[in-house]
């Protein structure tokens, strides 16, 4: 099957991108050089494409008790225009998808879930209805979706819109006029840095993403791909599903239990999973197995995703969930999960890498933080 394209497809290649097949859609993978991209967004702005993430729109009278049953967070208590970050899990607690949940209206949610599971979740939200007046809506071809993240952003987008932008706050969103479309502008990303995306028709994301080049060219705007985003979201810290977060992990093995609301109110606090997670609360609580860390590296050799992590005195600790060059840092770093005895910052520890024992230290997540 041919991978699917977004609507700003003939554009990319206009800009010579680099495409790739990233779950079932024809993505840029970089457009030149990708550290030139990721400095750009941690020092001026990138303008991203990010059209292969599922939306997925829940309305009705229940649509607020639905989210509550089929999620883990408390989504009836979300304020009308503010977002928050939410899983989806099994009866046994694993995790389906990491999801991005905005209230646009008082019974209308809109879902966003990682296009590598955009049909997982919509189908377990489907199913998960039953008995609930609410209706889920497939909306992924309703939406072409861009961003633009970084220290500019603000400045650039103010520029081509008269929306509020001082008052938007993180994890929010509100209707807005862009380059003169009509668009749900949010203050949320992928990167570490503040920005915004923005919701808006395919048949207008050409226009605003030529709207917003014009715009930030003075400022420094390039666009970017989903190479260097995932090295923007490693330095800060943020999970990727299929590697930091998958089916046989929970939240609290991710370090993420914060996001479990045992205290919801609705359907008697009942929700899918709840018998399972509070077990592993209770374990993360009292005696975890592992923990996930930072590891950042002297070396010039790269940890990578599967790796192992060994102890100083080579007997396997954990593995790489993530790793890569940072250009911020300026060395390698990684993410891993570790057992809990080897978790403490400061630890020494190794990954094996092709059968070399490269020496690395655990830090504390995230790795980059930005001033604010």
């Amino acid at each position: 099957m041919s991978p699917r394209l977004t609507a700003l497809d003939s554009l990319h290649r206009a800009l010579g991108a680099t495409m790739t097949d990233f779950a079932g859609w024809d993505m840029p993978l970089r457009y030149g050089s990708e550290r030139e991209e990721h400095v750009a967004v941690r020092t001026k702005a990138g303008l991203f494409d990010l059209s292969h993430m599922g939306e997925i729109t829940v309305t009705g009278p229940q649509a607020g008790e639905l989210l509550d049953h089929a999620l883990v967070g408390f989504i009836s208590a979300l304020g009308v225009l503010r977002a928050r970050y939410t899983m989806i899990c099994r009866e046994d607690g694993g995790i389906l998808d990491d999801l991005i949940v905005y209230r646009t209206a008082e019974n209308e949610y809109m879902v966003v879930a990682n296009a590598s599971n955009a049909q997982v979740v919509l189908d377990a939200l489907t199913e998960r209805a039953a008995g609930f007046d609410a209706v889920v809506r497939d909306d992924r071809d309703a939406y072409a979706l861009l961003a633009v993240q970084g220290p500019e952003a603000n400045g650039i987008l103010a520029s081509v819109t008269d929306a509020d932008l001082p008052g938007l706050k993180y994890y929010a969103l509100l209707p807005a006029t862009v380059a003169g479309k009509d668009v749900w502008l949010a203050r949320t990303g992928y990167t570490g840095e503040d920005g915004f995306e923005i919701f808006c028709a395919p048949a207008d994301a050409e226009h605003l993403w030529q709207a917003l080049t014009e715009a930030g060219s003075a400022q420094g705007l390039v666009p970017c791909g989903l190479s260097c985003r995932d090295t923007l979201r490693l330095e800060a810290g943020m999970p990727l599903y299929g590697h930091e977060l998958n089916t046989d992990l929970t939240p609290f093995d991710a370090g993420l239990g914060r996001v479990v609301r045992f205290d919801k109110t609705t359907n008697g606090g009942a929700f899918v999973g709840r018998k399972a997670l509070e077990e592993a609360a209770a374990q993360a609580e009292t005696n975890p197995p592992r923990k996930l860390v930072g590891l950042v590296s002297e070396g010039k050799r790269v940890p990578r995703a599967e790796y192992a992590v060994v102890s100083t005195d080579g007997t396997p600790i954990g593995r790489i969930t993530s790793g890569a060059p940072s250009p911020t840092l300026g060395k390698p770093i990684a993410i891993a999960y570790v057992d809990a005895a080897f978790a403490e910052p400061g630890t020494a520890v190794a990954v094996d890498v092709r059968g070399k024992h490269e020496p690395v230290e655990v830090v504390a997540l995230p790795f980059y933080k930005r001033a604010r």
